[in-house]
């Protein structure tokens, strides 16, 4: 398997493309899943990152007391990465999360990826419990993303949780996420870019950024972070409106600014349709000006649909 940061040093320049999915709900057949991604294998994606979502729990009563039940209503991030090298001759780069792993656990998912020749990760603290404002840590488990990079970092110099286990090292290149708007729970910019500079010195190798859609945001990101000593790759993260309803939603969630042209043509909009034009357009738009830039990777979050970014690729590549 190939590092993300090999096949960025390979391309010399030339800016790649790539896509996150996430693992259908459990029941759902993985064929439509593939079906979905298919499409986008002509444009050659290195690698393909799967997302990995922590527990929720159903509460039911039970002899008049509140019993809290924990499902994962999308298992299987370790199996589609394995069926997506299978199928697609393409690298898979799971995310791996604080949330809902103990330390000890963490190891193990750990092990099962390097036994199936994954050697890169998307490191993240997670989501909160879905319904909780605030994120609680498992019992025994991480609280902060650095401490998990901390943790794949010692891993990869032999060094597992127990000192009477010996074990070779693992080969982990490891990706971190970065804020060219700040994490929503940041208190502030500089703040959230000192808990980057510590991911980064802590030892990760990239960073991938949330999708933002002002361009000015990843460029100022990038001369600050080269400032501030940060020389790893940064990837532009990327999303194409689909609906008006995101005008509102993904600045709430994400903390993001929405440029004025990008507001008045998507208010002028009449259906969800014109929406999701505008918002190819405006990709397509944002895709050019980054590949001037030199932005190392395209990296698209695509939901597990193809459709947008299927014709923002045809139109760059």
């Amino acid at each position: 398997m190939t590092k993300i940061t090999q096949y960025i040093e390979q391309a010399k320049g030339k800016t790649l493309f790539s896509i996150e999915i996430i693992p259908p709900v459990k029941g759902e057949s993985i064929q439509a899943l593939m079906s979905n991604i298919e499409p986008l294998m002509e444009f050659k994606p290195p690698f393909i990152e799967v997302t990995y979502h922590r527990e929720e729990f159903l509460e039911k009563i039970v002899n008049g007391q509140i019993d809290r039940i924990p499902i994962r209503k999308r298992p299987g991030t370790v199996g589609i990465c394995a069926s997506l090298m299978n199928r697609f001759n393409v690298d898979a780069v799971p995310h791996v999360i604080c949330g809902g792993f103990t330390k000890e656990e963490t190891e193990d998912f750990l092990f099962d990826l390097h036994y199936l020749g994954i050697d890169n990760v998307l490191v993240l603290r997670g989501d909160p419990v879905k319904g909780n404002p605030a994120f609680t840590p498992e019992k025994g488990g991480h609280a902060f993303a650095s401490d998990l990079l901390q943790q794949v970092v010692r891993m990869n110099n032999g060094e597992l949780l127990h000192e009477e286990t010996q074990a070779s090292p693992t080969n982990f290149c490891i990706g971190v996420a970065g804020y060219p708007e700040k994490h929503f729970e940041a208190p502030n910019f500089n703040t959230d870019f000192d808990y980057l500079k510590k991911k980064v010195a802590l030892g990760a190798d990239y960073i991938v950024t949330q999708m933002f859609f002002d361009n000015q945001k990843y460029f100022d990101f990038v001369k600050k972070c080269r400032e501030e000593g940060i020389n790893v790759p940064i990837i532009p993260g990327l999303k194409p409106l689909a609906t008006k309803k995101q005008l509102t939603v993904l600045p709430r969630i994400f903390h993001l600014d929405m440029p004025e042209d990008l507001v008045t043509a998507v208010t002028n909009c009449k259906t969800d349709k014109d929406v999701k034009q505008v918002g190819i357009e405006w990709c397509i738009q944002q895709c050019k000006e980054l590949m001037a830039f030199e932005a190392p990777i395209l990296h698209f979050y695509t939901m597990s649909k193809s459709e947008s970014t299927k014709k923002i690729a045809e139109a760059i590549f």
